[in-house]
């Protein structure tokens, strides 16, 4: 491969004017690509530190530590042009909280490239060597993007990283035409808009990451559900980082202990004396809560998951999806994920109504997981 030759046109933009100057620039563009870069080690929300767009071989580079977010640029940002990102979530974090509103439509070239082969979660670098044959320097990646100013290096780096974007989504888009893939893709991309701009709603269910649910009881499920959507609360609130006021680790220990009084949290291990004087009548409140809710409320009991039943139907449709995703040449988890598997199987076990797969995953996929499930049963 070789290392890009590129030297980009960008111009740096640190003022109301000069943003509203360069959004007149691609007001007519029909796709325009986006980045960011942005600080996110003692905060809820990234801190914005550089936003980048491009329609075209000029590239635009806003210092959002220097100007606010005008009208002009919330309004680009959700015309009908096609807003280009590549692995989006944090991305879209830096957009709600800087411009108050999400990118839309939205098109993401790692999703795309998900649709495209059997290998998820490609990086950018990867990516650009894949379809354009060049290397982008890599030296400038971890550099610190709050420092003013910013080194020559440093804007070419983040200048490049949207003009290639444009050079990959080009070819993208057409295999994606020609396999009448494109609508997967933009369906999945509104997916993420979906929940990225719910984010408070998802705190309800925060608690489901956790792989070791199985272990929980209901009502000690329905103490670790309220500590995650009160820590997701208060962290946002405070804006803090999740583990800087309390961890997942330590949120479960307490809900397996399910302590009443501030001894007995005092004895969860890896629980300190400051966290029980700042948080400990919080905690214990919740539990508290739970001990106390009425058992028709609580959560269903999360299937042992090395139960044989669980085990044989799991496998069943795994096998099912993995099939279809080898016929199609994408990687199985952009056909299920093992959660929605695992849902699945739950669904089965419990005799309640299953949740298919919906749209054109369904067709590909639903006739088959009845018949993995039926044969699991009979």
């Amino acid at each position: 491969m070789l290392l890009s030759s590129l030297t980009p046109s960008f111009q740096w933009i640190d003022t109301p004017d000069a943003l509203d100057a360069a959004c007149e620039q691609v007001a007519d563009a029909s796709v325009i690509a986006l980045d960011t870069e942005f600080f996110r080690e003692n905060t809820f929300f990234p801190v914005p530190a550089l936003i980048q767009f491009t329609a075209g071989e000029q590239a635009y580079l806003i210092d959002p530590v220097a100007v606010s977010c005008t009208d002009t640029f919330r309004a680009l940002l959700q015309n009908s042009a096609i807003k280009l990102l590549h692995a989006c979530s944090e991305d879209l974090e830096v957009f709600q909280h800087w411009a108050g509103v999400l990118p839309v439509p939205l098109m993401d070239t790692q999703v795309a490239q998900g649709f495209l082969s059997d290998v998820p979660g490609i990086g950018y670098q990867k990516l650009v060597e894949f379809w354009v044959g060049e290397m982008l320097p890599k030296e400038e990646t971890r550099s610190n993007w709050l420092v003013r100013p910013l080194s020559p290096a440093q804007c070419h780096y983040a200048a490049l990283d949207v003009i290639y974007l444009l050079k990959v989504w080009t070819l993208q888009a057409e295999k994606l035409a020609t396999l009448g893939r494109l609508e997967w893709v933009e369906n999945e991309c509104q997916t993420l808009i979906e929940q990225a701009g719910r984010s408070v709603e998802n705190d309800q269910h925060w608690y489901t990451r956790h792989r070791q649910l199985w272990r929980l009881t209901p009502r000690q499920m329905e103490a670790y559900r309220l500590m995650t959507v009160w820590r997701e609360g208060e962290t946002r609130r405070r804006n803090l980082p999740r583990n800087w006021l309390i961890s997942d680790k330590l949120l479960f220990a307490i809900a397996e202990k399910m302590p009443s009084n501030r001894f007995e949290l005092a004895e969860v291990e890896g629980i300190k004396p400051t966290l029980i004087k700042k948080e400990g009548d919080a905690l214990l409140a919740m539990v508290k809560q739970a001990q106390h809710c009425d058992e028709a409320a609580l959560p269903e009991r999360w299937p042992d998951p090395m139960h044989p039943a669980f085990k044989s139907r799991f496998k069943a449709l795994k096998k099912v999806v993995a099939a279809k995703a080898s016929e199609l040449g994408v990687a199985p988890e952009m056909l299920m994920r093992r959660r929605e598997l695992e849902t699945l199987v739950m669904q089965d076990l419990a005799e309640e109504p299953l949740t298919w797969p919906n749209g054109w995953r369904g067709e590909y996929l639903n006739a088959d997981l009845a018949q993995a499930l039926e044969e699991c049963t009979s």
